[in-house]
């Protein structure tokens, strides 16, 4: 038996290189990404990158070395076209693939295994899989098919229908890839099968600029003899209404690319090119298909089996073959657009005769399901809402110029399952009409709509209404990823609105996975970009060619806050590399036109500190004090992004450039404190946003800080201890507020119930993040209907502070990737307990703390090859233990300070348990 063990063993080995075998005991890496994807399809980048997690619970584990092997999928058992060897190093994320080239189309496997700190090797991982997608132009050799539109310039016709016959060959598929892309928007079907579950395909981008391609095994879809491919073309962003603008602001026609490429059993490659076997129509059920209108459907038109063999299309037309776009073609990298729950009412009533409107219980984005009946021709409309008059019916004010309305024209048949597509609508409630029956609760199903974003951090204290908070702004989160970052998910803008997007990217980034999503739509942001450097408003920006939407501080310095914020999430370093040249120009144009170094030319539409304390339409409340001055505004965030750009350089090792960044933004800093600054600490303006944005930015000297702090106290004491800032400024005054000792201000600011405050809103029954502070008051209503969303997440950007200071859970830029982070809890005698966790790309972070009985404990996990700075809260730093014996004698913790209210610790990976006499908090 021995023997045979044996054998078996130097068999294994045999096959793996390098020949080691695994240790006993050590598990294998899991989480396998490939450019922070989980087995990616149809990626077009030639060196992806790879990350692991390393599977040791152990105090003080580390990776001391690493082995990753790539495999052709069709050759696993050959010789690998990567082999990294034992690589000593304890990174195990963004390792760059370094082996033969990739080639279009093929898919491959990869493994990982990993060494301890003492040498040892690990067991090897699961395979792990990625596809590479169409690399070169000529890869493609379809056309783009499709029907032209209706002559009248605006005037939509109904859906484009494809369909397309083939017959495999008598091989036999070992793998079949569809490779498919739009002018518009796009859903395939396989022999009557849908194909993926991805909804808004192919998603927005500049459609002059790059187009996204998606990539699907249609494997087990495909027969023997004849198949069908099947498609549905709808308007989209690309011929629909966008944001603010007209239809067709990209083009008229849509147009379908789709190509089939099956592996056959001998391992060679067949293309089937459907160019001359499509047949189209326009007489199917979708009438009308629009994301911010909604659809019109006719379930008289349904054609049975029109995706299936056998279906007679002799009545349907050969499409016609369009020019292929300018639009360079991508693979789509970031997490796809998805259904990705259902909903169920939680009420029903009837506020007039034949309306029923059906509360889902929850602010969201998608559409309804309905089980509907009545005669044939009878139409059934859907209207979405956010809120309700107060007669019951749902309030569409708020909506502007989006219909958010489905109607259905019934087939007649007993009863009928109705469910939009091709659009999406922000809604709590839907107001049924023309139902031939009434109907149940049950007949409603509400699907949740948004990019599939992979999970990320956990909250949950002690407070309730804070649970809410968080709870509310995790939901207005989603609602607004639609492969682009959108303020609103309902009235008839929708736009990706950078300001919104910086000032929630950290908190984007506590609450999920966000790195495929912001490295999409940074690309949209450089699309974006001017030919001098000028960042737009939004991205993608529909009208970019006219200048319009351009240039404006805070909004355009997302474009270079939002790669920093990734490279602090999740050190990825070749974003800043690609990134670099445009952060730089951006900086350089603001630079160009304000030779003195004060930001007081071209400032675009000039947003400023956006729904500040003086746009609140309140009784007893100033009118006025509240806006900072717009060139303070500007000029600290020019110091800013040129402060950022400096840190990028030095990241990717341009060192002239750091330098030349640095002084200019010393340079800037010096005219900001002579321009806006006094020798009492006084900023321009004396607002609470002057204060927080020139001490966040340290864009003061350190002498004037504790003045400008006691006045940025005053400005809050001002409004009876209520946040007056905009959006862009709420969470560095609280911020600051913490660092200089403030931190009881910055909790009642937290925790007040009185308008403006998030606990306002959560008393009257908000389930996401309103727009404006005041978006509605009771007794005097709604606010002004021309803005008014009432799911917009940049108020609630509050959820970064909450993580950083109740949690405590805080990144170290100068270890990226939470390689090294800070674990510092603020108590506030409100919260006797926290808990919660973040995925990193490195491990789950867990927090957990709670004060009783007189102490303080706090549970904390650090992922194996990092480490945390802890600073404790402790009213006797002597009596603090770990695992019950003193602190200082405890494996993997190092006092570094123990002071009369605050120890500070340093610790390595695995489980820590502290306890410590609780300080007395006021």
């Amino acid at each position: 038996m021995s023997l045979l063990v044996t054998l078996a063993v130097w068999m294994l080995c045999a096959q793996v290189p390098g020949g080691e075998p695994p240790q006993p005991g050590l598990a294998a890496p899991s989480a396998l990404r490939c450019e922070y994807l989980a087995d990616p399809m149809g990626i077009d980048v030639s060196s992806p990158r790879f990350s692991w997690l390393v599977s040791d619970p152990r105090r003080g584990a580390r990776q001391s070395g690493y082995q990753v092997v790539v495999h052709r999928e069709d050759a696993a058992a050959g010789e690998p076209v990567w082999d990294s060897g034992k690589v000593a190093g304890e990174e195990g994320c963004n390792i760059a693939f370094a082996g033969r080239a990739l080639e279009s189309g093929r898919a491959y496997t990869w493994k990982v295994r990993t060494w301890d700190a003492d040498d040892r090797a690990s067991e090897w991982s699961e395979p792990a899989h990625f596809s590479m997608g169409l690399l070169a132009p000529a890869d493609w050799k379809c056309a783009w098919v499709g029907l032209p539109a209706p002559p009248e310039p605006g005037v939509r016709g109904p859906a484009t229908m494809l369909r397309a016959r083939f017959t495999l060959g008598g091989l036999g598929a070992r793998r079949a890839t569809l490779y498919a892309t739009a002018l518009g928007l796009y859903e395939c079907r396989l022999n009557g099968r849908r194909i993926g579950d991805r909804v808004l395909a192919p998603e927005w981008t500049d459609y002059r600029t790059r187009i996204q391609y998606q990539t699907y095994d249609v494997t087990p879809l495909l027969t023997q003899g004849e198949n069908v491919l099947g498609a549905v073309l709808a308007d989209g962003w690309y011929a629909g209404k966008v944001g603010l603008f007209k239809r067709e602001t990209y083009g008229r026609d849509l147009a379908l690319r789709a190509q089939l490429q099956v592996e056959l059993a001998d391992g060679s490659m067949q293309v089937v090119v459907f160019d001359g076997s499509w047949r189209a129509t326009s007489g199917g059920p979708w009438l009308a298909a629009d994301i911010l209108d909604g659809v019109r459907y006719d379930g008289r038109r349904q054609m049975s089996g029109w995706d299936r063999p056998g279906f007679d299309d002799s009545a349907w037309i050969a499409p016609q073959i369009f020019q292929p776009p300018a639009a360079a073609l991508v693979a789509q990298m970031n997490d796809p657009v998805r259904v990705t729950g259902s909903m169920r009412p939680v009420a029903l009533t009837r506020p007039k005769a034949g309306e029923y409107v059906f509360d889902l219980g929850q602010n969201m984005t998608g559409w309804v399901r309905l089980l509907a009946s009545g005669p044939a021709g009878a139409p059934v409309t859907l209207q979405y809402a956010e809120a309700l008059n107060p007669d019951g019916t749902v309030y569409t004010a708020n909506l502007r110029g989006a219909a958010q309305r489905d109607t259905f024209i019934l087939a007649g048949r007993p009863s009928e399952m109705v469910e939009p597509a091709f659009t999406y609508h922000g809604f709590r409630y839907v107001q049924v009409s023309g139902l031939g029956t009434p109907p149940v609760l049950d007949d409603v199903v509400g699907r949740v709509v948004h990019s599939d974003l992979p999970p990320g951090g956990t909250f949950e204290c002690s407070d309730a209404m804070l649970n809410k908070l968080m709870s509310n702004i995790v939901w207005t989160h989603l609602a607004n990823m639609q492969s682009t970052p959108t303020d609103c998910p309902q009235r008839d803008e929708r736009l990706g609105w950078m300001g919104d997007a910086q000032v929630f990217a950290q908190a984007a980034c506590f609450n999920r996975d966000m790195a495929s999503f912001f490295t999409k739509w940074l690309a949209d942001v450089r699309d974006a970009q001017s030919p001098d450097g000028a960042y737009p408003d939004f991205a993608p920006n529909p009208v970019v060619s006219t200048g319009k939407f351009m240039s404006v501080p805070a909004w355009g310095d997302a474009g270079v806050i939002v790669p920093w914020r990734i490279y602090q999430n999740y050190a990825d370093l070749r974003l800043l590399q690609t990134h670099f040249e445009s952060a730089r120009r951006w900086v350089d144009s603001i630079q160009s036109r304000n030779p003195d170094l004060v930001w007081h030319a071209a400032r675009g539409n000039d947003y400023n500190d956006w729904l500040n304390g003086d746009t609140l339409k309140l009784d007893d409340w100033p009118r006025k004090g509240a806006e900072i001055p717009r060139d303070v505004f500007a000029t600290a965030f020019f110091e800013h992004s040129t402060r950022l750009v400096s840190r990028m350089a030095h990241a990717i090792g341009r060192e002239d450039d750091a330098a030349k960044y640095t002084r200019l933004a010393d340079d800037i800093r010096r005219v900001f404190q002579e321009k806006f600054c006094t020798p009492d600490g006084t900023v321009e303006g004396d607002t609470q946003a002057g204060y927080a944005l020139a001490l966040h930015f340290d864009l003061l000297p350190q002498a004037l800080r504790p003045a400008a702090v006691a006045k940025l106290v005053q400005a809050v004491h001002r409004y009876n201890d209520h946040v007056a800032t905009g959006f862009i400024s709420t969470v560095p005054m609280m911020e600051e507020l913490v660092r200089a000792g403030h931190a009881d201000l910055a909790y009642t600011l937290l925790l007040n119930r009185t308008i403006p405050s998030w606990g306002y809103m959560i008393d009257q029954g908000a389930t996401t993040v309103w727009e404006r502070w005041d978006g509605y008051v009771a007794g005097r209503g709604f606010q002004d209907p021309g803005m008014n969303s009432l799911a917009h997440y940049a108020i609630g950007s509050v959820g970064e502070w909450m993580y950083r200071h109740i949690l405590g859970i805080n990144p170290d830029d100068e270890h990226p990737g939470y390689r090294h982070f800070e674990v510092r809890p603020v108590l506030h005698p409100s919260l006797t307990w926290a808990r919660g966790s973040l995925r990193t790309i490195r491990g789950e972070i867990r927090v957990d703390w709670v004060v009783a009985e007189g102490q303080f404990r706090l549970g904390l996990t650090v992922p194996p090859g990092t480490s945390a700075r802890v600073v404790l809260p402790s009213g006797d730093p002597t009596h603090l233990t770990e695992g019950g014996r003193p602190a200082a004698e405890s494996p993997g913790v190092h006092v570094v300070s123990a002071g009369s209210s605050e120890v500070v610790l340093d610790v390595t990976s695995g489980r820590f348990d502290f306890e410590t006499p609780a300080p007395s908090v006021h």
